[in-house]
């Protein structure tokens, strides 16, 4: 394993550096490195930049119009974005659905839904969890009936992320009870715009519409929307599911978060601190080894070796991480940060608050990182997976 870049990758980064620095919008930037609100427009602006390059599908083969890095080459793309302050790539559609499209779509369905997410102009929701279907997703209820050459699709979805903007939903859903529940699921591609959808909003402890539920009473799906075969959505959904588990650990984002609790540390006079150095320092240890096994992973792959199964392993750490920085940026500012003023996270706001700019949006920040050890299978279960598959 070696962990040192080469100097073409190291002339990648410094292209991707450049390219960053002379392309990403300057507000952007701002919001994103002091956690003020994105709005979709933010989000879309981003990802059209990035599409117009070709980039937004930066992890996608060259047949299918992506650039075909390395992983080595989207691992530094990642960073450079995250260190300088883009926007995070809403993953649902170039990184989530994308390569399941890829894998298991017909040609036709490849020409039809792959060039508007690599471009940006669709936005894509993930329809998985529900209400008692969520770490154990096996159990899921919503069904699709086939009749003819539709399907009709009845349930309920829960937890959509930012599903109030999507324009298209990729599902699970149970078209047999035949079997074991994980042999009767398949995986539909809906319009959101169909009829009987209904998006409802879950208002999260932050204040914040971030997730959605949706229902669906008698939505017909047209069967050409059904990726590969009916009832072996299960297997499509695994696939997925190690895509977005990788991708929750986001240890670039922790490593750009790292930076700025130091910075809030500073101002706030707590920096020198011994006791409160001591956490930064383990936590910026745990940032280090966790970054030395996403580069272990990509060493494998890079080596044509068999990477190890651990994408549920850099959930839990990853997850744990995002916990721990906001606690300590709390810890930092101390009992101002008790002063939670929902406005503050819009850039620009003017009113009343009795700490520093930069604190006043650390409160919500936390308040929303405490789901990240429950979604994408909450953590528990995560370990149970890894203590049945890794270890034996």
């Amino acid at each position: 394993m070696d962990l040192n870049f080469t100097p073409e990758e190291l002339a990648f980064r410094a292209e991707i550096r450049q390219w960053v620095a002379e392309n990403l919008p300057k507000d952007l930037s701002h919001k994103v490195l002091n956690s003020l609100r994105l709005s979709r427009d933010d989000m879309q602006r981003w990802a059209k930049i990035l599409g117009s390059k070709g980039w937004l599908g930066y992890g996608w083969p060259k047949q299918f119009g992506g650039p075909g890095w390395t992983a080595i080459q989207k691992h530094l793309f990642e960073e450079e974005c995250a260190l300088a302050g883009a926007p995070r790539i809403v993953p649902f559609g170039p990184v989530m659905v994308a390569p399941v499209i890829m894998a298991f779509g017909t040609p036709e369905q490849h020409k039809r839904f792959l060039p508007g997410i690599a471009s940006g102009e669709v936005w894509w929701s993930q329809g998985y969890s529900e209400p008692g279907s969520g770490s154990d997703l096996a159990s899921l209820k919503t069904r699709a009936e086939r009749q003819g050459d539709k399907y009709i699709v009845n349930g309920q979805k829960t937890w959509t992320t930012l599903g109030q903007f999507g324009e298209w939903i990729f599902c699970l859903v149970r078209t047999s009870t035949e079997g074991k529940p994980q042999t009767g699921i398949s995986f539909l591609l809906i319009d959101m715009k169909s009829p009987g959808i209904t998006v409802r909003p879950i208002i999260t402890l932050d204040g914040e519409h971030e997730v959605n539920e949706v229902f669906f009473d008698n939505v017909e799906v047209p069967a050409e929307n059904l990726i590969g075969e009916e009832n072996k959505g299960w297997t499509y959904a695994k696939h997925l599911l190690a895509h977005e588990r990788t991708n929750i650990a986001d240890v670039n984002r922790a490593k750009r978060e790292l930076e700025r609790l130091k910075r809030i540390a500073k101002a706030e006079g707590v920096y020198d601190d011994p006791r409160f150095r001591d956490q930064i320092a383990l936590l910026e240890v745990d940032v280090v080894a966790l970054e030395m096994l996403v580069l272990r992973v990509l060493s494998a792959e890079k080596s044509g070796k068999q990477s190890l199964d651990i994408a549920g392993l850099l959930k839990i750490r990853g997850s744990e991480m995002q916990q721990r920085y906001t606690e300590l940026m709390m810890l930092a500012a101390g009992p101002v940060t008790q002063l939670y003023a929902h406005e503050a996270m819009e850039a620009g706001w003017q009113g009343d608050f009795a700490g520093a700019a930069a604190v006043a949006p650390l409160a919500g920040t936390y308040f929303n990182m405490r789901k990240t050890t429950i979604y994408g299978g909450s953590n528990e279960v995560q370990r149970n997976i890894i203590a049945q598959t890794v270890l034996g």
